[in-house]
C-alpha cells in the first residue's frame, strides 16, 4: 500500500515522502462518484480529483511529477543535450521584419538570452531612431508564467493599449501607455478576453469581458481613456452560451466590429469608429449553418461567407445596406476550392484558398478581374497571407514555410508579379534545408476516402521498416494542421526518424465536407483516418523514385511513436483504446480525454460553446456516441504502449484533472509493464511555459522520451 492509498484511509492529505515514491507508481485513491443518463450508470473513481486547491489533489500531482522524475532520470543526460541542441538552433538577437503602419514601422526583437520579445517602432522609415513600445523581459521579471497578448496603437500614434497574463489562465489585463512620456496609465480593466481596439477618438477603446467561471467571451464594453473601469459603458452582451465574442477593426479603420461566433454560425455588428457612442447595428442577423465574416473597402462591405457556398465564396454589397438581398459575388466562384482567408487592396484582392489540402494565394486585380496564383516548387508547403496594414499599395505581404523551408516573408508585387524575400528564418548550426526530403502522399482510408499527409526526412535515411517514426495529426474544430517548418524538429530528423503530418478528418484541409465528417455523429472518422496513416506508415508500399518503382516501408509498429496535444490528446486517447499494438509509444499533451462528463457540464470551461463540435449529451444520442469513443471511458484491462502525458495546473482549455484522471485509471487496468507518465506544469496553463527558452524544455522532454525508448543515448 503505497503513501496516496495510506492517506485516504487516514483521510489526510500529507506531502509525499520521496522514499516512499522511490518504491512505486503512485496510486490515486477510488472515490467512487456515480453519473446515470439515460438508464445508463457510469462510476468515475477519480472525480474527486476535481479540486485544484485541495492539499491532496496536489500531492498526487506532485507524486506524479517525483515518479516522472525518477523514471526519466536515466534520460536526464539526453534532454539536456537536446534542449542545448534546440537552443542553439535559434538565433537569440533576432527580429522580426519592420512593416509599415500609420506612418510608422512596427517589429519586435529579442537580445542575446532573453525569453520574452522586445515590442518596437520607428517613425517614417525602418532606419529611423528605435522607440521601445513594451519590454516584456521587464515586464516579466520574476513571473512564472507572462505573455503579452495584444496590443494597439491609437489613430494619432500617441496611446498604447496591451494586455497581459501572468497566470496562463487566459483572463488578461488591460494597461495603457503614453508612448510620447512613457507614462503607464493607473486604470486596470481585469478578467478580459485580451483584444483592444481603438476608436478613431484617441481615447476610446473597446474590450471583452468573459465570464470568469467557463472563460467565455460574453460582453464587450467601451474604456474612456483615464477614467475608472468600473465606470465602462457595456455595448453588447450575449446571452447564447455557444457563442464566443470578440472585437476588431476593419483594415479600413472606418468601423468597429463585433464578431459572435458559434462552431456553425455567427453574426457581426458594427458601428462608425468615428463615432464610438453609438448603437452597433447588426450587418445580417445569425442565421443556423451561416457563417461569415466582414471586411469593409472604399463603398462596399466584403464578405467571406457560405451561404449557398460550403466550401464559401466572396460577396460584396454596399455599405448602406448590407441586407442578403444586396450581396452579389464579388469575384468568380470556384465551388470546389475552399476559400481559407482574404485581404483586401484598393486595386486588389487576394484570397488564401486550399486546393489538394494546401494553402495557396491567388491574386485577382480589380480593374479587370485578371487573377493569377503564385507558384511554388516544394510538394508540400504552407502559403498565408502576411501582415498588411494598409490598402493603397500593390505589395502583399505574404508568409511561405514547408517542412524542410524555415519560415519566410515574402514581398510580392502585384502588378509586376515579382517576389522578393524579405527574411527567412536563421537556423544556427550548420543547417541546410537541400538534407531534407519532403513528400506528400494520400492514404486510402477504409471507407475509400483520401487523407492527405506529408513527410520529412533526411536524405539518406533508410525507408526499410528500420527508421522511427513520429506521426502527428489533431482532426477537430475545422483547424487545419499545415505543413510547417520545426527547427526542433531537425533534432529527431537528423537522428533518422521521420516526421509524418496526417490531415485527419475533423479539420478542413479537403474544404468544408472535410470538417464535417469529423464531428458531432461521425468523430469516429477522426480516429479511424489516424489508425489507418499508421497502418499505412507501418506496411510496405509501392513508390515511385524518379522514373523508378521501389518498395518502401517508413517505420514499423516497434518504431512508431504518436503524438497530439488538446482535441488532438483526444485523438491519442481514443486510438490507445481502439489499436494500442500499433504503437511504441504516444505522447499526450494536455489531452482532452473525459469528453461526456466535461460535456455535461456547462460550468467548465469552453463547454457550451463545444456543442456543435460533440454534441450536448443531454440528448441521448449523443451521449450514447461519446460514451461509444470517449478515452477516459473505454479503457479497458489490456496492454498498452508507452504513454507520456503532460499537462498544466493552469490550464484553460482542458482542465488537468482530465489526463490526471486518465492516467489513473489506466494505471488501475493497464495489464503491461510499459512506461506511463504524467508531468504537470504547475506554473503553466494549455500552452504550457512561457518565454521562448522554456518552452523548449516541453519539446526536449517529449524527444528524450522517444530516444529513451528506443535505447539511444545521445
Amino acid at each position: 500500500m503505497n503513501f496516496l492509498q495510506r492517506a485516504a484511509l487516514a483521510g489526510a492529505g500529507a506531502a509525499l515522502s520521496s522514499g516512499a515514491m522511490a518504491q512505486s507508481a503512485p496510486v490515486a485513491p477510488i472515490k467512487p462518484k456515480a453519473f446515470t443518463n439515460f438508464g445508463i450508470t457510469r462510476t468515475d473513481n477519480y472525480y474527486w480529483l476535481n479540486k485544484p486547491t485541495d492539499p491532496a489533489v496536489l500531492s498526487y500531482l506532485n507524486a506524479e511529477n517525483e515518479y516522472y522524475d525518477k523514471q526519466m532520470a536515466g534520460a536526464q543526460a539526453n534532454q539536456k543535450k537536446l534542449f542545448g541542441e534546440i537552443k542553439g538552433r535559434i538565433k537569440q538577437d533576432d527580429a522580426s521584419e519592420p512593416y509599415r503602419d500609420n506612418g510608422y514601422y512596427y517589429y519586435s526583437r529579442f537580445e542575446f538570452g532573453s525569453e520574452y520579445p522586445i515590442y518596437c517602432r520607428k517613425k517614417g522609415s525602418s532606419i529611423a531612431t528605435e522607440e521601445v513600445m513594451l519590454d516584456a523581459n521587464e515586464m516579466g521579471a520574476g513571473k512564472p508564467y507572462f505573455q503579452i497578448a495584444d496590443w494597439a496603437v491609437s489613430d494619432n500614434n500617441q496611446l498604447l493599449a496591451f494586455s497581459v497574463d501572468t497566470v496562463s489562465r487566459r483572463l488578461f489585463t488591460i494597461r495603457f501607455k503614453n508612448l510620447a512620456t512613457g507614462k503607464l496609465y493607473s486604470e486596470r480593466i481585469a478578467n478580459t478576453g485580451g483584444e483592444v481596439v481603438w476608436a478613431a477618438d484617441n481615447k476610446t477603446v473597446f474590450y471583452t469581458r468573459k465570464d470568469v467561471t467557463t472563460l467565455l467571451p460574453f460582453q464587450v464594453y467601451r474604456h474612456t481613456l483615464g477614467t475608472d473601469p468600473k465606470g465602462d459603458a457595456l455595448v453588447y452582451e450575449e446571452r447564447d452560451n455557444t457563442f464566443n465574442v470578440h472585437v476588431n477593426r476593419s483594415k479600413s479603420k472606418k468601423y468597429i466590429g463585433i464578431e459572435l461566433v458559434s462552431s456553425l454560425s455567427s453574426e457581426y455588428r458594427y458601428l462608425d469608429a468615428g463615432a464610438p457612442g453609438m448603437q452597433p447595428k447588426v450587418f445580417v442577423h445569425r442565421e443556423k449553418d451561416h457563417l461569415y465574416q466582414v471586411e469593409h473597402m472604399g463603398d462596399k462591405f466584403y464578405i467571406r461567407t457560405n451561404w449557398q457556398a460550403p466550401n464559401y465564396r466572396l460577396m460584396s454589397t454596399p455599405v448602406a445596406t448590407t441586407a442578403k438581398a444586396t450581396w452579389a459575388d464579388a469575384l468568380t466562384r470556384h465551388p470546389e476550392i475552399f476559400l481559407d482567408n482574404f485581404e483586401l487592396f484598393n486595386n486588389y484582392i487576394v484570397l488564401n484558398e486550399r486546393k489538394g489540402g494546401l494553402r495557396q494565394l491567388r491574386v485577382v486585380s480589380l480593374k479587370d478581374k485578371q487573377e493569377h496564383y503564385l507558384q511554388f516548387d516544394e510538394s508540400a508547403y504552407t502559403a498565408t497571407i502576411g501582415i498588411n496594414p494598409e490598402l493603397d499599395t500593390p505589395l502583399l505581404r505574404y508568409n511561405y514555410t514547408s517542412l524542410a523551408t524555415p519560415p519566410s516573408i515574402f514581398e510580392y508585387d502585384m502588378s509586376t508579379r515579382t517576389s522578393t524575400l524579405l527574411k527567412e528564418q536563421p537556423v544556427q548550426g550548420g543547417f541546410n534545408k537541400y538534407d531534407y526530403v519532403t513528400e506528400r502522399v494520400f492514404v486510402k482510408s477504409r471507407d475509400n476516402k483520401f487523407i492527405p499527409m506529408s513527410l520529412v526526412y533526411k536524405k539518406g535515411t533508410k525507408l526499410d521498416g528500420t527508421a522511427p517514426l513520429l506521426q502527428y495529426a489533431y482532426g477537430s474544430y475545422g483547424f487545419s494542421q499545415d505543413p510547417t517548418f520545426s527547427a526542433a524538429r531537425l533534432s529527431l530528423l537528423n537522428r533518422g526518424f521521420v516526421y509524418a503530418l496526417c490531415n485527419i478528418r475533423g479539420g478542413q484541409e479537403m474544404g468544408r465536407q472535410w470538417f464535417e465528417d469529423g464531428r458531432m455523429l461521425h468523430k469516429i472518422n477522426s480516429f479511424n483516418d489516424f489508425i489507418d496513416c499508421s497502418d499505412y506508415l507501418t506496411k510496405p508500399h509501392e513508390a515511385q523514385v524518379g522514373a523508378t518503382k521501389v518498395k518502401q516501408q517508413f517505420t514499423a509498429p516497434d518504431k512508431l511513436f504518436a503524438m497530439g496535444g488538446s482535441a488532438g490528446g483526444l485523438l491519442m486517447g481514443a486510438v490507445l483504446n481502439m489499436r494500442p499494438s500499433l504503437y511504441k509509444g504516444v505522447i499526450a499533451a494536455v489531452p482532452f480525454v473525459d469528453v461526456v462528463t466535461t460535456m455535461s457540464d456547462p460550468s467548465i470551461p469552453l463547454t457550451t460553446s463545444e456543442y456543435d463540435q460533440w454534441g450536448n449529451p443531454a440528448e441521448e444520442e449523443y451521449f450514447k456516441y461519446m460514451l461509444s469513443y470517449s478515452p477516459y471511458d473505454n479503457v479497458t484491462a489490456q496492454a498498452y504502449p508507452n504513454i507520456l502525458v503532460t499537462t498544466g495546473l493552469h490550464d484553460s482549455q482542458v482542465q488537468y484533472y482530465e489526463p490526471a484522471k486518465w492516467v489513473a485509471k489506466l494505471r488501475t487496468l493497464k495489464t503491461d509493464k510499459n512506461l506511463l507518465l504524467l508531468h504537470t506544469d504547475m506554473a503553466a496553463g494549455h500552452s504550457g511555459a512561457s518565454g521562448r527558452f522554456k518552452s523548449i524544455e516541453d519539446t526536449a522532454r517529449q524527444y528524450a522520451f522517444m530516444m529513451m525508448l528506443l535505447g539511444k543515448n545521445l
